[in-house]
C-alpha cells in the first residue's frame, strides 16, 4: 500500500484529503499541527502524530519513521504566529528562518518545501492528487451577478493579481470599483470582516491564486467560514478562480 503523507493545518481540506487517499486505497500518514489541525484526523488517518507548530525537525523526523516518500500540505498555518508568544521553534526551524530573504508566504514555504526535499520527502500538489476538488468554470450558484458586480469583479480580479505578484494576500473587498480591503496577514476571512463594514452592504469578495502559483503551496481555498464572514456583513458575491483554487463542501 502506497504512503501519501498529509501535514494537517487547520480547517476541513486534511480530512478532505485523508478520506480522498484512504478510499483510493493509500496508507494516510498525518502531521497534525497541534491546536490548529482537526480532532477528526484521528479517525481520517491510518497513522497520525502531533506535533508543535514550529517543531519543523520533529515534523520531518515523523514522516521519515512512518516512511512517508510523498506529502501534500493542506489547511491552513497562519503565518502570525510566528509573531505571537509561546511558540518556540527547534533549532531546525531557527535556522531555517534565519536563512529567508524574507518573510513571506512564498519564500517560508518554499523552504520547507525544500527541508523536506533534503530527506526524500516530495511535497506534491492537492489539483494534482486529487483534481475533483478544484473549482469549475461557471456561474455556480442560481442567482447571477448583475452587470455591475461583473464590473466589480473584473476590478477586484486585477487588484487580487497584482497583491498576489507581491505576495501580500489573495482576497480584495471591492465596491462600486473601489477598495474596501486587501488581505495581508490576518487571512482572507478577517480581510472580509473589515472590507464589509467599510462597504455596508452588497460587497464583492475576489480571491485568486498568484500569478505564478507553486499548486503545492498555500492553494486558494474557501469553505463555509468564508460565507459566514460574508453573510455577516451582508456582502453580495464571491469570486474564486477556476482550476486554481478549492470550494470545501461545494454543495
Amino acid at each position: 500500500m502506497e504512503h501519501i503523507g498529509i501535514i494537517a493545518g487547520r480547517g476541513d481540506l486534511p480530512k478532505i484529503i485523508a478520506l480522498d487517499a484512504r478510499e483510493r486505497g493509500f496508507k494516510v500518514v498525518t502531521v497534525a499541527i497541534e491546536n490548529l489541525a482537526s480532532a477528526d484526523m484521528n479517525e481520517a488517518s491510518d497513522e497520525i502524530r502531533w506535533i508543535n507548530v514550529g517543531k519543523l525537525g520533529s515534523m520531518i523526523d515523523a514522516l521519515k519513521d512512518f516512511e512517508v516518500k510523498k506529502a501534500i500540505m493542506a489547511g491552513k498555518v497562519p503565518k502570525s504566529l510566528l509573531y505571537k508568544s509561546g511558540i518556540i521553534p527547534d533549532w531546525r526551524a531557527v535556522k531555517l528562518l534565519f536563512s529567508l530573504k524574507d518573510k513571506t508566504d512564498d519564500s517560508i514555504l518554499n523552504a520547507i518545501t525544500k527541508e523536506m526535499e533534503k530527506e526524500g520527502i516530495d511535497i506534491i500538489d492537492t489539483a494534482s492528487f486529487s483534481p475533483h476538488l478544484l473549482t469549475p468554470e461557471g456561474v455556480l450558484t442560481e442567482i447571477r451577478p448583475t452587470d455591475d458586480e461583473w464590473k466589480d469583479i473584473e476590478f477586484g480580479w486585477k487588484i487580487a493579481k497584482e497583491i498576489g505578484k507581491l505576495d501580500i494576500g489573495q482576497t480584495v473587498v471591492v465596491k462600486g470599483k473601489a477598495v474596501m480591503a486587501v488581505e495581508a496577514i490576518e487571512g482572507t476571512d478577517e480581510a472580509i470582516l473589515r472590507g464589509g463594514k467599510w462597504a455596508g452592504e452588497s460587497a464583492v469578495v475576489v480571491k485568486v491564486s498568484k500569478p505564478h502559483q507553486d499548486m503545492r503551496l498555500d492553494v486558494p481555498v474557501i469553505g463555509s467560514d468564508t460565507l459566514k464572514s460574508m453573510i455577516d456583513v451582508k456582502a453580495r458575491v464571491l469570486a474564486v478562480e477556476a482550476k486554481r483554487s478549492i470550494i470545501i463542501d461545494r454543495a
